[in-house]
C-alpha cells in the first residue's frame, strides 16, 4: 500500500523515479487478480515494442525495479502511468483504457466495501461524536484527521486512505440523490483539526453541503447529554429494497449487522438522537456562530 512522493536521488539522477503508486494488499484477492491481469498485460505489450523492462522505464521516466513490480503484480500504477505507457507502445488507448479496471481496487478492500454499500444506499443516518463523518470531510481535513492516527501511518498509507475516503464522497453527485442525515456533536466542529485555516474551510463545507435538499446536518449541543449516543458513533444504511445494514460503537462488537430486530435498537437509539439535537436550519446558524468565532 504504498504511494512514492518523491524518488531518490540516485532514481531521479539514474534509473528514473519510482512513480506514486500503491503496493497490492496479498489479502485482497479480488485486487491481487486484477492488478495481476493488468500487469501481464502491460509487459505483453512492451515486448512486443520490442523494449527491456530497462528501456522501458527510461522512456516512462521511471525504473527499472518499478517496471518489474507493475508487471510483477505487486505494485498498482497510477493513472499517468498507463497514459505514459500507451504512448510508449502505441497502445491507440488500449493500455490507457485499463484505468478503468484499476480504480475499482486502488483503495484499500475495507474502503472499497464501505463505498459499494454507500453508493446503493438510499438513506443513510449517522450519529458522530469524536470526528466528522468521512462523508463531510475536506480532503485536507481528512488528511489532517488521518494522520494522527498511531502508529503514524507512512506518507504512502497516508494518501491511499485519503483518496479512499474521498473518493466516497461521489455519493453527492448521485441522480437520484439518496437521503443523508448527519448528526454531529458540538465537539467535532469545535476542533481545530489541521489548524485554524483548514478548520475554517471545513466549516465552509458543512454549510456548503447542508444547504443541499437532500442533506440534513444536525449538532447536538455538549449541554444535552441525556440521549443514547453517548457510546459513541451509529450509523444505517437503507436499501432500495428494503434491506439495511448499521452499526454501533458499543453495540453488537461493533460490527455490521442486518437482522431487523438489532437495526430496529440503532433506529429507535437514532431517532431520539435526532429528535434532541438542533434542527438543521438550528444547525447551521450554529456551525455559521462557529465558523464567525474562528
Amino acid at each position: 500500500m504504498s504511494v512514492d512522493e518523491v524518488g531518490t536521488a540516485e532514481w531521479q539522477a539514474g534509473a528514473g523515479a519510482d512513480e506514486p503508486g500503491w503496493d497490492v494488499d496479498p489479502d485482497d484477492e479480488s485486487g491481487v487478480a486484477v492488478v495481476a491481469a493488468v500487469g501481464r498485460q502491460l509487459r505483453a505489450w512492451r515486448e512486443a515494442a520490442g523494449l527491456t523492462a530497462a528501456e522501458f522505464g527510461a522512456r516512462l521516466g521511471y525504473g527499472e525495479n518499478l517496471i518489474y513490480k507493475v508487471e510483477g503484480g505487486r505494485r498498482i500504477p497510477r493513472p499517468e502511468f498507463l497514459d505514459k505507457a500507451d504512448q510508449v507502445c502505441g497502445a491507440g488507448g488500449k493500455i490507457a483504457a485499463m484505468k478503468q479496471d484499476l480504480a475499482a481496487v486502488r483503495y484499500p478492500k475495507q474502503v472499497r466495501d464501505l463505498a459499494k454499500l454507500e453508493a446503493k444506499a438510499v438513506e443513510l443516518s449517522s450519529y458522530g461524536s469524536h470526528n466528522l463523518h468521512g462523508l463531510l470531510q475536506t480532503e485536507e481535513y481528512a488528511r489532517a484527521l488521518i494522520g494522527t492516527r498511531r502508529p503514524v501511518l507512512s506518507p504512502d498509507d497516508l494518501e491511499r486512505a485519503v483518496a479512499g475516503r474521498v473518493a466516497r464522497q461521489s455519493v453527492f453527485e448521485r441522480v437520484p440523490a439518496p437521503e443523508l442525515s448527519f448528526v454531529q456533536e458540538e465537539s467535532s466542529l469545535r476542533r481545530p483539526v489541521g489548524g485554524a485555516a483548514v478548520w475554517r474551510r471545513q466549516l465552509d463545507n458543512l454549510l456548503r453541503l447542508g444547504e443541499l435538499p437532500f442533506v440534513d446536518i444536525q449538532v447536538m449541543p455538549t449541554s444535552r447529554w441525556d440521549h443514547p449516543g453517548t457510546g459513541g458513533r451509529i450509523q444505517v444504511l437503507k436499501f432500495a429494497d428494503g434491506t439495511a445494514v448499521g452499526r454501533a460503537d458499543d453495540e453488537f462488537t461493533g460490527r455490521p449487522i442486518a437482522h431487523p430486530k438489532q437495526l430496529r435498537i440503532l433506529e429507535l437509539r437514532f431517532g431520539i438522537i435526532r429528535a434532541r439535537a438542533l434542527t438543521p436550519e438550528e444547525s447551521l446558524a450554529f456551525i455559521e456562530q462557529v465558523r464567525g468565532e474562528t
